[in-house]
């Protein structure tokens, strides 16, 4: 029989297993979008990626567009534009860098942010460590790195960074989820008629049109809805760290979907990476807890 008290301790538990089946959606779908390059391409993906979510989000949020100032509008289309380049960044790198390197530089952003907004100068000893995974990542455990692919996953965790400061300010100023359904739908605006012009008529061939909307509902709208379940049992540093498990994750689908190797050095590279991450969560949730702003590793719906 189970007691009153062992009752809550399993609720945690729980969340954190829908966490883990949200990050493994994630990368599943990350893998899937990238056998969907041969025939549509890095921005024709990333738009079938964006349309889909959006018509997904439109449908559950049925956002209400009356009744918000020029700021908030600024806002959502600001939050919008952050998410479609975060995108187009992600998956250009992820055409050219295997899914777990993609994935361990891309969170080097957020957690850069988390050093700096903890305010501590021994939390960039964290920033240093992540750093000193990455640069081991680039000495050839997952093979030589395109530095063109390189640049691109640094651009999408710097879009990562900017995504999760303008999701809370979007956040602010839209209930629920009609800020993300907003600035979803712009990002699809976006990239739609790049992705139609690179990829040409094949994207709207119903198998591609199928695949990606299975690569939206993998990458968006399931891991969407089982954090926001998860955040409701959760604290944001427990959430945060969980979050810095994706390299992980990442580096084994690619292995078990894709077929891409890796040396073991690269375990010590995320190994570094998943390290500093907790590191900085920890330390930004301390430095909360004393009165600073917090910030979180978010999810990055890419």
């Amino acid at each position: 029989m189970t007691t009153a008290a062992a009752r809550p301790a399993a609720r945690p538990f729980g969340a954190v297993g829908l966490v883990a089946i949200g990050l493994i959606c994630q990368e599943v779908g990350a893998s899937f979008a990238v056998l969907l390059f041969p025939s549509v391409g890095a921005i024709g993906m990333v738009s079938l990626r964006l349309a889909f979510s959006a018509i997904v989000l439109l449908a559950i949020a049925r956002p209400r567009l009356r009744g918000h100032g020029r700021n908030h509008w600024l806002t959502v289309i600001a939050f919008g534009l952050a998410l479609a380049l975060m995108n187009a960044l992600f998956y250009e790198a992820l055409a050219r860098v295997p899914l777990g390197a993609t994935i361990t530089i891309e969170v080097l952003g957020p957690l850069v942010l988390s050093v700096v907004m903890s305010r501590r100068a021994s939390s960039w000893l964290w920033a240093v460590l992540a750093f000193a995974g990455v640069v081991i990542l680039s000495r050839g455990s997952f093979g030589d790195l395109d530095p063109v692919g390189v640049a691109f996953a640094f651009g999408a965790a710097a879009m990562w960074a900017a995504y999760i400061l303008l999701s809370a300010r979007t956040g602010a100023r839209f209930p629920r989820l009609d800020g993300l359904a907003i600035a979803m739908t712009v990002g699809a605006i976006v990239t739609v008629p790049f992705g139609i012009a690179t990829a040409g008529p094949v994207i709207f061939q119903p198998g591609i049109l199928l695949l990606g909307a299975a690569v939206a509902l993998l990458s968006s709208t399931i891991p969407y809805t089982l954090e926001l379940v998860a955040l409701r049992r959760l604290p944001s540093a427990t959430f945060s760290i969980l979050m810095s498990l994706s390299p992980a994750i990442a580096t084994t689908a690619g292995f078990l979907i894709l077929g891409q190797t890796f040396t073991g050095v690269a375990f010590l590279a995320i190994g570094l990476v998943i390290t500093a991450s907790i590191g900085a969560v920890l330390s930004a949730s301390r430095a909360a807890r004393g009165g600073l702003p917090d910030a979180n590793i978010g999810e990055p719906l890419s």
